[in-house]
């Protein structure tokens, strides 16, 4: 059984910093690409970044060069690290992996950035 488990969020202030964790389990974490989204109130889910088995990164435009997404293989541990936060990065953030044709996700964990 595949299961994702997010933890990390939280309120912060503007030009402040979160990191985000996800522990798979399920899977062989090392062989599958790995996804952060998120999700605004009355927004569409979007995909804010992923990381290949290879380690190959790719981001959203509107969190490149301040967000940065990472894994451990050992740990089977997904991150993403926050930096410089803006109002609009306010959302739940969900991690998620396509395994055997279907994709999973954890429930969320919100973050809020406001003064």
């Amino acid at each position: 059984q595949v299961r994702l488990v997010e933890s990390g969020g939280g309120l912060v202030q503007p030009g402040g910093s979160l990191r985000l964790s996800c522990t798979a389990s399920g899977i062989n974490f090392r062989l599958y690409t790995m996804n952060w989204y998120r999700q605004a109130t009355g927004k569409q889910r979007e995909l804010v970044a992923n990381i290949t088995s290879g380690g190959d990164r790719h981001y959203a435009d509107s969190v490149k060069g301040r967000f940065t997404i990472s894994r451990d293989n050992v740990r089977n541990t997904l991150s993403l690290q926050m930096n410089s936060l803006k109002s609009e990065d306010t959302a739940a953030y969900y991690c998620n992996v396509r395994y055997r044709g279907s994709a999973y996700w954890g429930r969320g964990t919100q973050v809020t950035v406001s003064s």
